[in-house]
Formats: structure tokens, C-alpha cells, sequence
């Protein structure tokens, strides 16, 4: 499958997800992994992940990146000239996956906006904000610090 990536807003390239077959990827603890490609190798840590919104933040041997990956549904949009509009209205938050929840950044009663961090959530020993889809206030939440969570739960109930 091919990719375009967006790196920092400026750089556009394209990958096919066989291309990363070759590399040797080793895991070093706290989302921390040793890359070897040929004869090229790297120091990659995952700063923040947002895969509804299809992004990741990573450091690279000590430079920061910030990349928006486009598969070939948003490119096939792209192409046919439309866009994904999704209710701009928040409704109930679930867990995207199951995991420990490090912290709830938000109050009952607050108004959030797309891309407003809600919580964050520890799954495979990576720490993933969760943000939000749209906007809306919140109602209630069903969870605290120190919690785990299984996959589909209503974490955030919105109004």
C-alpha cells in the first residue's frame, strides 16, 4: 500500500509500506527503538500519536518531526476533489484501545474544540493523548486517574 506523508508541514514524500519490510526495527524500552535501513541506522522515539487524526510526532537522532500520513482513502479524496467532513458536534468519547488512564486533562462543563486534548491513555507501554474529534461540552466522565479501560468504553459522556 502506498503512503504520502507530510513531514512538518512542508515536506511531501511517498512510501510503499513494503519498503519498510527490510528494516530492522529493535524496541529500546519507552516507546524508544533502534532503526537499521541498509547500511543507515537511528535512534526513533514516538512522542505523541493521534491515529484518528493520522499523525505522529517522533524524534529522529535528536530532531523532532512532526508527520501526517495520507493512506490511499484520503488520497483517492484528495484526488477526487472532495473533503471528509465529520459532525463538527462531539459525541460520547470511547477507548480507542484498552489501557491505563494516566490522566483526565478536562473538567465537567468545559468546552472542547477539535483537537483539544482529553485525556491521556497508556496502552503497550506508550503514553497516547487522546483528543478530541469535534466540539461540545462535557457532561460527565466515567473515569479516573489510575483506571484501566477496555477497548469501546465510554470514557467522556458529551452534551
Amino acid at each position: 500500500m502506498k503512503f504520502n506523508c507530510i513531514v512538518n508541514e512542508g515536506i511531501e514524500f511517498e512510501f510503499d509500506d513494503k519498503e519498510t519490510q527490510s528494516w530492522d526495527i529493535t524496541p529500546m524500552g519507552d516507546q524508544q527503538f533502534h532503526v537499521l535501513n541498509g547500511h543507515q541506522a537511528a535512534k526513533a522515539k514516538v512522542l505523541e500519536a493521534d491515529f484518528d487524526a493520522k499523525s505522529i510526532t517522533v524524534e529522529v537522532n535528536g530532531n523532532q518531526y512532526q508527520v501526517q500520513i495520507k493512506d490511499a482513502y484520503d488520497q483517492l479524496v484528495k484526488k477526487l476533489g472532495l473533503s471528509v467532513t465529520a459532525s463538527s458536534k462531539m459525541k460520547d468519547l470511547k477507548a480507542p484501545m484498552p489501557g491505563l488512564v494516566l490522566d483526565v486533562v478536562v473538567e465537567v462543563g468545559q468546552q472542547i474544540n477539535k483537537g483539544d486534548s482529553l485525556l491521556i491513555l497508556e496502552a503497550m507501554k506508550m503514553e497516547n493523548v487522546i483528543k478530541s474529534a469535534g466540539e461540545g461540552i462535557v457532561k460527565s466522565i466515567l473515569v479516573g486517574k489510575g483506571e484501566s479501560v477496555d477497548k469501546g468504553e465510554v470514557l467522556l459522556e458529551m452534551e
